[in-house]
């Protein structure tokens, strides 16, 4: 039977809930034994059934009210109880259940991670635990007794507070926890295992101390404190900002090797991918280092966005991820470069959220219908969700936002609330309408703004002319005009910034209130024709189409105020060159840089000082993936040789600067501060281009075997492939001599083996397969070996004999059973194939019809390739 949907419209509030859940865990490896005893509350007076979520454990015994029941009947999904003549409102029920969580290779419910047992929860994996009513609405109080043997499993872990412990015979131990805050399922967690502990404390603004407490496996403590930093740093962050306060007396993270996520925010005891934690100088790279401090905030964040907030049903999950990534976005700008981070945030959008709109899998931030809800948490739920709440703070501005969002967090806190609910408070906080707004949540895919401009020297009049089109997507045809707050400011040719008055007024905003299909914007007096600098701050998560000639990009290079236009300027100018290029290219003519194009880039170089970290940004030529995104038809190989040449023609045309600075900004002592991370990362991007001229292999070995940390010592080995220097073979050797046995420092290199520009890439992946450090069970290993091939080689993985499209369905077929959420996540290269040519679409086409003749095929992939072959 074909899996079915789920849809939003048909959201039905429970005929029963649960108020109080009482688990007891008899942990083993191989056989864990789970009584859980739940008091249920009928909702529905005309309720008979009670329908529980509940498969992949032995069912043992159920009891109702300490009585043998029997009147139910089973499926592979649930468990549902005739409760015709039972005559009351109040009941308990005792349900036993059997696990094996070192048979779990889903890694979902509870399962083994290494020697410690861990579960994960979120979205729907509390039902492979016990059968329960498994929706986000059903909101109880958990107390949970953990009972494990003392030696395997020192630490017994779960929410809330720790009240009570004992030790029993045989050399076992029990813990009891309560959390006194309700919750649904999703948030349960529980660890057990043998680690090393962090501790610290915390003081709230209340005075309130909390005990903080950071568990890493053995021999990884000199690799925590990073995490720990970074927590003090999140909670002191939301409370001066947000006005939020933690609530519980302890708070506790766990890293475990084996996560098909990032995180989880699980009330009290946060469970996260050991990549997210683990990090010293020797290990982790600075991006690793801000990637880590990024993902703590956000988890905790969630303490009051997501657990005291929670949403109704999956289909409101933006309602906690968009905000809480909002969240962890402000504190990243707040705490270091916000022109930095806004720009890493928009390339995201570009490169992932874009491409996703064009895909199959197109859907809006609250979806309409679902099949399996895994496959919901996107770039699109998370980052344009984020990009949704940045545009109603545009709107609204920090004081009317902060006013809706403890308006918001009052009318709430303890309750599963809606989209609707957070638009409603910010309405009604700020008195500023926001019915059009709204359509952002139920529209699918890319606006598209485009806009031309003429001037009117007579009347000394400018106009912006704005036309607004959503072009439509596999899930939604018909589109609607939506509300787009447009970022403008003008300069004039000699950079200096005009005064906005629109239509005769000053205004006071530099937001354009883009609600029309066509409008048109008149601002006057302005006395020469000037350059305008739109989309400022990327204020909408939109494409943007205006007739800019080199001479204007040039023109905001150099003086606008705002660093995203200034970089934007630099991207359009790279995006002219590589269509023109790719042109040349295509019809066998020389390609060529437009000497205009290198003088400005020799300008940005020779004047770097005056914002380091803008210029390095600037200044690194876009991925492959990234210029892929100009081109509604994709010419993976095209775009590799254009690329190519553009990187070499910049080296050899700047190498005298480049290798002048590079000397100049080299760095002995390793600090991890701002101002040695922004050094560090200019150097490292002299080097990109050095690496493909004559100096690359000198310099590029010297660069490796001088390193004293993880950032340079992979810019070294990366560029040694990515140039294919007579170096790197050696480089790669040493590495992995040095590294074998550490699984999250090797994915590195993995990364870097699947995304060589060798012809013969796709063997030696084969080849990595069966290598030491890689486990094909460990989603780590997985992404950074496979997902880096198939989603960031795109030459490789788009062969025309579609040979790298063979390796993935083989790929897939196998982790169909074993991982299938994994699954879903690496088939996305694939189930885009109407980017590509027709010879690449068919062999796409018929690899998608392999995988989904395969018996048992999970809803994962089911979703994924039925949505792709419509």
């Amino acid at each position: 039977m074909l899996p079915k949907a789920k849809y939003r419209k048909d959201y039905k509030q429970p005929d029963f809930t649960i108020s109080d859940i009482f688990l007891e865990f008899f942990l083993e490896a191989k056989q864990t034994k789970v009584i859980a005893k739940t008091l249920v509350h009928k909702l529905n007076p005309e309720a008979t059934t009670l329908r529980l979520d509940g498969h992949s454990f032995q069912f043992v015994s159920i009891k109702l009210n300490d009585v043998a029941f029997t009147q139910y009947q089973q499926d592979n999904e649930s468990l549902t109880l005739e409760l015709t003549e039972l005559n009351m409102d109040k009941f308990e029920l005792e349900i036993v259940t059997l696990l094996s969580p070192a048979n779990n290779t889903s890694l979902q419910g509870l399962y083994q991670s290494g020697e410690a047992l861990c579960t994960q929860c979120e979205a729907e994996g509390f039902r492979q635990i016990t059968y329960m009513l498994d929706r986000p609405d059903v909101l109880a109080r958990y107390t949970t007794r953990i009972i494990a043997d003392k030696n395997r499993y020192p630490f017994l872990l779960s929410n809330g507070n720790r009240i009570r412990q004992g030790e029993l015979d045989n050399g076992y131990h029990w813990v009891e926890w309560q959390d006194p805050f309700p919750k649904p399922s999703y948030l349960f967690a529980l660890v057990a295992g043998d680690f090393d502990v962090l501790r610290d404390t915390f003081i709230t603004k209340s005075g309130r101390e909390v005990a903080l407490e950071l568990y890493v496996d053995k021999g990884n403590l000199n690799r925590a404190d990073w995490a720990m930093a970074s927590l003090k740093k999140s909670m002191k962050w939301d409370e001066e900002r947000f006005d939020l306060e933690y609530d519980l007396d302890i708070y506790m993270i766990v890293a475990v090797d084996f996560f098909n996520m990032g995180a989880m925010e699980n009330k009290g005891l946060n469970i996260f991918n050991s990549k997210f934690v683990l990090a010293n100088p020797q290990t982790a790279t600075d991006n690793d280092y801000l990637d880590i401090e990024r993902v703590i905030a956000h988890e905790y964040f969630h303490n009051w966005t997501g657990n005291r907030v929670t949403c109704r049903d999956w289909f409101q999950l933006s309602l906690k991820e968009g905000l809480t990534v909002f969240r962890d976005q402000e504190f990243s700008s707040d705490t270091g470069s916000r022109t930095v981070n806004r720009i890493n945030n928009v390339k995201l959008l570009r490169t992932v959220q874009f491409a996703e709109d064009a895909s199959p899998m197109a859907h809006a931030i609250r979806p309409e219908k679902v099949i399996e809800m895994n496959n919901f948490y996107t770039v699109t739920v998370y980052e344009k969700g984020a990009e949704v709440i940045r545009m109603i703070h545009s709107l609204l501005g920090e004081e009317k936002f902060q006013a809706g969002m403890k308006l918001y967090i009052a009318e709430n806190d303890g309750t599963a609330a809606t989209c609707e609910d957070f638009v409603s408070a910010m309405e009604r906080a700020s008195g500023i309408d926001l019915t059009q707004f709204r359509r952002w949540y139920s529209q699918s895919g890319t606006p598209e703004l485009t806009i031309t401009d003429e001037y009117d020297t007579n009347t000394l009049t400018y106009r912006l002319k704005v036309a607004q089109i959503t072009p439509p997507t596999q899930d939604q045809m018909d589109k609607v005009n939506l509300h787009i707050p447009l970022r403008v400011a003008l300069y004039d040719v000699d950079g200096a910034k005009q005064e906005l008055q629109l239509n005769g007024e000053r205004f006071a905003s530099d937001v354009l209130n883009v609600t029309q299909y066509e409008q048109t914007f008149e601002f006057s007096p302005i006395y020469k024709r000037p350059v305008p600098a739109l989309l400022c701050e990327f204020s909408a998560p939109v494409k943007l189409d205006f007739p800019y000639n080199n001479e204007q990009l040039i023109t905001l290079m150099k003086f606008a105020e705002n660093g995203f236009v200034r970089w934007d300027s630099v991207q359009m100018l790279l995006a002219n060159e590589l269509r023109q290029n790719l042109q040349y290219h295509q019809q066998q003519q020389e390609l060529q840089l437009s000497s205009a194009f290198l003088a400005a880039l020799q300008n940005l170089l020779e004047n770097y000082q005056q914002d380091i970290e803008l210029t390095t940004l600037i200044l690194t030529l876009p991925k492959e993936t990234e210029f892929a995104e100009l081109f509604k038809t994709i010419d993976p190989v095209g775009i590799r040789v254009v690329r190519n040449f553009m990187q070499k023609t910049i080296a050899n045309h700047l190498k005298d600067h480049f290798l002048r600075l590079y000397n100049h900004t080299r760095t002995e002592n390793y600090q991890l501060d701002r101002e040695s991370i922004a050094l560090r990362s200019f150097n490292n991007m002299c080097l990109s281009y050095l690496a493909f001229t004559d100096l690359g292999n000198i310099l590029v070995a010297k660069h490796y075997n001088h390193a004293n940390n993880m950032t340079d010592t992979l810019a070294a080995l990366s560029l040694a492939a990515q140039a294919q220097l007579a170096c790197r073979d050696g480089l790669l050797a040493d590495f992995e001599q040095k590294w074998q046995d550490d699984g999250l420092v090797m994915d590195k290199w993995f990364a870097i083996q699947a995304t060589r520009p060798d012809e013969n890439v796709l063997g030696l992946v084969n080849q990595l397969m069966e290598h030491p450090s890689f486990n094909f069970n460990n989603p780590n290993r997985l992404r950074a070996l496979v997902g880096s091939f198939c989603g960031q080689n795109l030459p490789a993985f788009h062969m025309i004999d579609g040979s790298g499209y063979r390796f993935l369905v083989d790929i897939l077929i196998r982790l169909n059973s074993s991982n299938p959420q994994i699954a879903a996540r690496l088939i996305e290269p694939l189930i885009r194939f109407a980017r590509y040519d027709s010879q690449r679409q068919t062999l796409m086409k018929r690899g998608l019809e392999r995988l989904r003749d395969v018996e048992n095929l999970s809803r994962d992939l089911f979703e994924k390739i039925e949505k792709a072959l419509q």
